[in-house]
């Protein structure tokens, strides 16, 4: 089983953009699809964007779509939130978590039986 750790979260304002980075230990990454979710004060932890083993198939919420991108580097065990134009309401804990089967993106977090620790993003108007 992998475990993860986000970096790359911060405090930027409107319009700015952030890559938020995912790195995965172990030697069975590829084995995973992987998918990003986010979680403001008092809400749901919803979906963001997941991404098949081999970064064939993508997937986003419909908020962050044409704003963020989602990639992996498999030899580097990492997987990538690039998000653009960025928006109060981006404002949230972004966790990345890994599931399988590595063909198939899952929007539903009970899918996922690995999660990181989470990263802030705070946007601010």
């Amino acid at each position: 089983q992998v475990q993860l750790v986000e970096s790359g979260g911060g405090l930027v304002q409107a319009g700015a953009s952030l890559r938020l980075s995912c790195a995965a230990s172990g030697r069975t990454f590829s084995t995973y699809s992987m998918g990003w979710f986010r979680q403001a004060p008092g809400k749901e932890r919803d979906f963001v964007a997941g991404i098949t083993w081999n970064g064939g198939n993508t997937a986003y919420g419909d908020s962050v779509k044409g704003r963020f991108t989602i990639s992996r580097d498999n030899a580097k065990n990492t997987v990538y939130l690039q998000m653009d134009r960025l928006k109060p309401e981006d404002t949230a804990v972004y966790y990345c978590a890994a599931t399988r089967p590595s063909y198939r993106i899952s929007l539903i977090t009970s899918d996922y039986n690995t999660w990181g620790q989470g990263t802030q993003v705070t946007v601010s108007s």
